[in-house]
């Protein structure tokens, strides 16, 4: 099985902070060595990763741009790295929206959760496709790497919206890999407890939730372990528990069903 160590050239989308920063930094640090392209909104962040190695390189975006500005900023990445052969998808943003006070509910940031964690990502994932699908007819792995959540498993009702955006990119995952299965592209998911980041900063709840979160080097280091093994799904800490308990077997039921359905209709 494929795994990160064939990757010659990886793209991290949200790599300013957290998962996606930590994640570039232990990817750079493998003995395969291949380049690290970090990208994010925020220039002085990324300077600032940049520095960490010689391989890491930056590439500024908001994913939630156009579609034409998305266009342009897959076809000038492919343009200078030719050999891209990774993409980890980490961007995501949260918020805590209360149905018993529907007054207090921001629409329009329900409507950014939805671009940002779902959208921007369908949007990317078809704009890089046919590179990867180019590289599969030459017979090498390329790797479509998303970050969802436990809580696209078992949401957490406070944050409703943004585990059902989770719920639908891990739902897309399973759909891609069984599209995808006689390819060479690898459809990896990647399912996080609730893990130390800046996610939660802007809702008041660092402190509290710092007493009781998967700390990041932790998360980073399973993660990493699971990737060069290139395991379809990895889930570490608690999340592994969600997955087990309530969704043991889905990916290989998907697929079956998927094979079953191929089998009796007319197209794909």
């Amino acid at each position: 099985m494929p795994g990160i160590k064939d990757a010659k050239c990886i793209l991290v989308l949200g790599a300013t902070s957290g998962i996606g920063r930590d994640l570039a930094l232990a990817l750079h640090g493998l003995d395969s060595k291949p380049i690290v392209i970090v990208a994010g909104r925020r220039q002085e962040r990324l300077d600032e990763i940049c520095k960490q190695g010689e391989r890491i390189k930056t590439a500024r975006i908001d994913i939630t741009s156009s579609e034409d500005t998305l266009k342009e900023f897959v076809q000038h990445t492919l343009s200078q790295y030719p050999d891209l052969d990774a993409v980890i998808f980490s961007s995501g943003i949260q918020h805590i929206f209360k149905f018993t006070q529907p007054e207090t509910i921001d629409l329009s940031k329900f409507q950014d959760e939805i671009s940002t964690n779902y959208l921007s990502i369908f949007k990317l994932i078809v704009l890089f496709l046919p590179h990867f699908l180019k590289l599969s007819d030459e017979g090498r792995p390329s790797f479509i790497i998303l970050i969802t959540s436990s809580l696209g498993v078992l949401p957490y009702a406070n944050v409703a919206n943004y585990s059902a955006t989770k719920a639908a990119l891990h739902s897309l995952a399973l759909s891609l890999r069984a599209q995808l299965a006689k390819t060479q592209v690898q459809v990896i998911e990647i399912l996080p407890p609730l893990v130390e980041s800046e996610l939660h900063d802007h809702q008041g709840l660092t402190p509290f939730l710092a007493k009781v979160w998967m700390p990041l080097v932790e998360f980073t280091k399973l993660t990493l372990e699971g990737l060069v093994r290139g395991d379809a799904q990895i889930a570490p800490g608690m999340a592994g528990q969600t997955v087990e308990k309530y969704h043991q077997g889905i990916v290989e039921a998907v697929q079956q069903f998927y094979d079953r359905m191929a089998s009796t209709t007319p197209s794909n």
